[in-house]
């Protein structure tokens, strides 16, 4: 899809009179109407509880009014309100759908294009199992319908967006202390029919916020989600009495489009492009500066930063091997023309139509098997600066120069060795194998490794010289016959580290808790990274390098963090 894009605001999660729950049961659809476009919404999703009734009684209505007035039959105020639904609906995209409860109460919107005839949306919820006396009723409480999974691929073979409804709260697929298990939540966030999380805490940013969660650098969450925020509205206005009550648009979400159209919304969530959603505000005090917040957070297994191009140097082929690291890993975006240091001034790219050129020729010609990334200038800081998005690829290992294999490790990217190959080669389509492991080990008793770093698993000594046996935390893989002259730069730091140690452990370690012991910790806040050790049966078990993403249950109390 092709067009000049530009930022328009969504509310893709309203209730209407035919919600049974809905608080203002008097108000008319045009008035549901009337607010989305004082509100400055561009795009509205009738989204009733297990029902598609609000959205066919506003079209009933229309086509009442349109055949009055063919009829030649229409009345002075049945003109005017079909005028006003016409003005209405010229400035407003209204979408149907639905807020399905699943099992276990889990609520998933389905948002649907206009041309969806309204009778297939009706079967596809008696599929999920809505019982057919309720099919109208608009109640949340539907007995035994379908599961979470099914729901979303049924969505999304029906042609429709399948979004988690504020995921991170009451009835949501993400929220805090419901007792499901790790590798359940982890399918329910990371399906591939799921197109978008809706979060409540959009705004807000930081390592606790909902978004940056699944910003794709948790290991057992590698793959980004689009999150949006939506208003839930069950009434026109925000309750005085309880401002949570929102209103139509309250909590908006900005998309940016190349028109309004429900293919459109498709497509945007069918992207690699996180930076084409936002908090909607009506007065934007400055433009949303989405690189500049990149840089705030700094390199990461998803994010890298370039000063330059230059093939003097080696700057671009450096490009060019970040690029082949991410398609073998979680996929990422790389900015061209601005280094990471934040309080340093980026010097931009010139010329950047020649150098989007360049670098996706590069890409092409020196990347095997063919990736398809997308390269575009943005304006930052008052220079150009390039952006590349690299999706996770399909079809690994891939080479940069048919021969030259890298990977990313948290902030790194460097050569892939043989193991990793044979790994990358065997990669099937499972998100991450950390999460059975974890599984396993906590069957076991006790808390499981951390999920990211380097564990020292073995070390063998062949004529004079050590070969380490390691195991990156974060993906489950083992790599054997690594030296300390072989090893990569997180690989090389544990190695270091192990060879340092003293012949008893236990010494080595600086405060134990329980099985758990702190052996070196280093840096301060969110940068800071952890060197531990976990005894089991009698056997010290290290890691070395893990960051705050790998810090999980019984680790955060051992290194002062909060254990949720």
């Amino acid at each position: 899809m092709t067009g000049v894009r530009r930022w328009v605001a969504a509310d893709l999660h309203l209730h209407t009179p035919a919600s049974g729950d809905y608080a203002e049961p008097e108000v008319s659809y045009l008035d549901i109407l009337r607010t989305a476009v004082a509100q400055g919404l561009k795009i509205i999703a009738l989204t009733d509880h297990n029902t598609v009734a609000g959205y066919r009684r506003i079209r009933e209505e229309l086509e009442q009014l349109e055949l009055l007035e063919k009829l030649g039959r229409i009345r002075n105020d049945e003109r005017e309100r079909l005028g006003e639904f016409r003005r209405l609906l010229t400035d407003l995209l209204v979408l149907p759908g639905f807020e399905f409860t699943a099992t276990l109460g889990f609520h998933i919107l389905g948002i649907f294009s206009p041309d969806k005839p309204l009778r297939e949306l009706d079967h596809l919820l008696l599929s999920l199992n809505i019982d057919p006396k309720e099919l109208d009723s608009g109640s949340v409480t539907v007995g035994a319908s379908s599961d979470v999974l099914a729901a979303y691929k049924r969505i999304n073979e029906a042609g429709g967006l399948a979004i988690a409804a504020h995921a991170n709260s009451s009835n949501g697929v993400a929220m805090r202390g419901f007792p499901i298990g790790g590798q359940t939540k982890i399918a329910y966030t990371q399906d591939p029919n799921l197109h978008a999380l809706e979060v409540t805490d959009l705004e807000p940013r930081g390592r606790r916020s909902t978004a940056d969660f699944f910003n794709g650098t948790k290991p057992e969450y590698p793959r980004r989600m689009h999150c949006i925020q939506g208003s839930d509205a069950h009434r026109l206005r925000t309750d005085p009495r309880n401002p949570k009550n929102l209103g139509v648009g309250d909590r908006a979400t900005e998309l940016s489009l190349p028109e309004i159209s429900f293919e459109s919304l498709r497509e945007l969530f069918h992207s690699n492009d996180f930076a084409r959603t936002r908090p909607f505000q009506e007065r934007r005090a400055e433009e949303f500066d989405f690189v500049r917040q990149a840089r705030e957070e700094g390199p990461t297994i998803v994010q890298a930063f370039h000063e330059s191009m230059t093939a003097r140097g080696g700057a671009l082929y450096s490009i060019i091997s970040d690029v082949c690291a991410f398609a073998n890993t979680n996929g990422g975006t790389l900015f061209v023309g601005i280094g990471a240091d934040p309080t340093s001034k980026p010097q931009g790219v010139t010329n950047p139509a020649a150098a989007v050129r360049k670098l996706q020729q590069e890409i092409s010609n020196r990347i095997s098997p063919p990736l398809n990334c997308q390269v575009d200038t943005q304006q930052s800081h008052g220079v150009s600066i390039l952006r590349i998005l690299v999706p996770r690829g399909g079809d690994p290992p891939y080479a940069v120069d048919d021969n030259k294999i890298y990977v990313r490790e948290e902030a790194d990217t460097g050569l892939a060795v043989r193991d990793e190959i044979v790994q990358l080669v065997s990669r099937g389509t499972r998100p991450s194998i950390q999460p059975e492991a974890e599984e396993k080990e906590v069957a076991k008793g006790g808390p499981s490794a951390p999920r990211t770093g380097v564990e020292i698993v073995a070390v063998d000594e062949r004529d004079g010289v050590k070969y380490f046996t390691v195991r990156d935390l974060r993906n489950g893989n083992v790599v054997k016959n690594v030296t300390q002259t072989s090893a990569r730069r997180l690989w090389h730091y544990a190695i270091t580290q192990y060879l340092q140690l003293p012949p008893d452990l236990r010494k080595a370690v600086s405060a134990w808790q329980g099985e758990l012991g702190l052996l070196r910790r280093r840096g301060r806040g969110e940068g800071s990274r952890y060197d531990l050790a976990q005894e089991t049966n009698g056997t010290i078990r290290l890691y070395f390098g893990v960051t705050g993403d790998g810090i999980h249950g019984e680790w955060k109390r051992l290194v002062g963090g909060e254990v949720e």
